[in-house]
């Protein structure tokens, strides 16, 4: 389970573009829920990623970002398609709240047998992303062309926002609450740098969002509205 909730880890700062080092990983580590109950300190992560290298699942050396070997992709890529296929399940089949999703994933996720893991998929028609915009392996899910950093966007910009982050349960019930979730159309209509904050328009409410959050949500089909 511990090298399960790793091969996770460093699937999401490769899809934030970040390299995957131990104090990067650390900080990873600890957005999982406390019920995980891993090691976050820099020995216990060193310590893990010296073992998933002897087991052949990473590659690491004193002066280059950790990386996956193929055996290790191949057991990070089930790990999070079975957790975004678990996300699925429990908003769409069982109506749970979507900003519980992502911690109620991690309770099944490492109990999902194959058989269990087609099934459903089957019976959500193969969704190609998680509730939240992410997408899932193994699924038809192509990148948009003009994806785009919140971050990096102008002035009076229009776009559909198309991933959130999913790791902190807090930020997500305030993204859930203001509607930022993928699908919906929003605007930016303030760019206070000085401030490191950026005011957005969804659904006629103005929503706050810190630069580095807006980092990490990913927005297309940008419209110039000046």
């Amino acid at each position: 389970m511990a090298m399960e909730n790793y091969l996770l880890s460093i699937i999401h700062l490769e899809e934030q573009g970040l390299p995957v080092t131990p104090a990067g990983l650390g900080n990873q580590l600890k957005r999982l829920p406390s019920g995980e109950g891993l090691g976050t300190s820099l020995p216990s992560v060193v310590g893990m990623i010296k073992r998933m290298t002897k087991e052949g699942l990473l590659k690491s050396s004193a002066n280059k970002p950790i990386s996956l070997t193929k055996n290790g992709r191949t057991s990070a890529e089930s790990m999070i398609r079975r957790h975004r296929l678990a996300e699925c399940l429990v908003v769409t089949l069982l109506g749970l709240d979507i900003h519980r999703a992502h911690e109620e994933a991690h309770r099944l996720e490492h109990a999902i047998s194959p058989d269990l893991e087609l099934k459903i998929a089957e019976k959500l028609n193969h969704p190609s992303t998680c509730p939240f915009g992410h997408p899932i392996p193994g699924e038809r899910y192509s990148i948009p062309i003009d994806l785009t950093r919140l971050s990096e966007v102008n002035e009076g910009t229009i776009f559909t926002i198309d991933r959130v982050p999913e790791d902190d349960q807090s930020l997500l019930s305030y993204l859930v609450d203001n509607k930022i979730l993928p699908g919906n159309i929003a605007s930016l209509e303030e760019l206070a740098i000085y401030r490191g904050v950026i005011r957005l328009r969804c659904e006629n409410n103005d929503v706050f969002i810190g630069q580095d959050i807006a980092d990490r949500i990913f927005v297309r089909d940008l419209i110039s509205n000046q």
